[in-house]
C-alpha cells in the first residue's frame, strides 16, 4: 500500500525548515546504511544527534500525529525519529530494501513495517530525484510537493533516481505499525475511509455504527501491542 499524504507541513513551515537545514553541516549519508545499502547509497545526511535534526524531527512527529489520514493509514505503534537527507550533483540511491529493524538512541528497537519520505523541496527545484517504489501494481514514481509525504511498505524494493540539477531535500523515517501485515492495514484503511464517506453521505445511518464495530473488532483481533 502506497499512500501519498498532503499538507503535513505548511508553506511557511517548509521555508523555515529549509532555512535551518541549509545553514547546518551535512555528512556522508552512508552512516545509516546497512552493508548492502551502503554500496549503492550516495547522498548527504544530518547526523542523528544534530540539534537541528532533533528539533525539526520532533516537529514532524507532532505534525503527523495531527494528520487523520496518516494515523489511519499507518496505525503507528513506534516511530523512529525522523532523519534528513540531501541529493545533488548527480547523487542517487540504488535499488535496496530498508533494514528490517532499527535501534533508536534510547536503545529501543523498531520493526520497520512502513517507510516515510517527507519532501522538503518543490518538484521544480531539482531535476531527477524521483523515488521509485516497486509494488503489486508495478514501479511507482513519486515526486511530491514540499510538505507532502509518501507512506509505503518497508519491504518494497525502491531507489532514488540521480538528481542532475538543483537539490532534493527530504526527511525520511520508519515506523512499526500496530498491524504488521500490509494487506490487513490496507483493508482497515479502506474500511475506515468507507465508513467516513457513508457518515458524510448518509448521516446517522445505522450501518455506520455496525461497520465501525467491524473495524474495531478487526483492529482488536490483528493489533500487536
Amino acid at each position: 500500500m502506497l499512500v501519498p499524504i498532503p499538507d503535513i507541513l505548511t508553506v511557511d513551515e517548509v521555508k523555515e525548515f529549509r532555512q535551518k537545514l541549509d545553514a547546518t553541516e551535512w555528512v556522508d549519508g552512508r552512516v545509516t546504511a546497512g552493508y548492502q545499502s551502503a554500496r549503492v547509497k550516495d547522498n548527504s545526511q544530518l547526523p542523528e544527534n544534530n540539534p537541528v535534526a532533533i528539533e525539526l524531527g520532533d516537529r514532524i512527529l507532532s505534525a503527523i500525529q495531527k494528520s487523520p489520514l496518516f494515523v489511519a493509514a499507518a496505525l503507528p505503534l513506534r516511530i523512529f525519529p525522523p532523519l534528513f537527507n540531501r541529493y545533488a550533483g548527480g547523487q542517487s540511491f540504488g535499488n535496496h530494501v530498508d533494514n528490517s529493524v532499527r535501534r533508536m538512541q534510547s536503545g529501543q528497537y523498531v520493526r520497520t513495517d512502513l517507510s516515510v519520505t517527507l519532501f522538503l523541496s518543490e518538484p521544480e527545484e531539482y531535476e531527477g530525484g524521483e523515488l521509485m517504489i516497486e509494488d503489486v501494481y508495478g514501479t511507482q514514481s513519486v515526486k511530491l510537493p514540499a510538505g507532502h509525504l509518501v507512506l509505503y511498505p518497508s519491504t518494497s524494493l525502491h531507489h532514488v533516481r540521480p538528481v542532475t540539477s538543483g537539490a532534493r531535500v527530504c526527511s525520511f523515517f520508519w515506523l512499526q505499525s500496530m498491524i504488521r501485515s500490509d494487506e490487513q492495514r490496507s483493508l482497515l484503511l479502506n474500511l475506515d475511509m468507507s465508513i467516513q464517506r457513508l457518515s458524510q453521505d448518509v448521516p446517522d445511518h445505522p450501518s455506520s455504527v455496525e461497520l465501525t464495530g467491524v473495524y474495531h473488532n478487526l483492529l482488536r483481533q490483528w493489533a500487536e501491542l
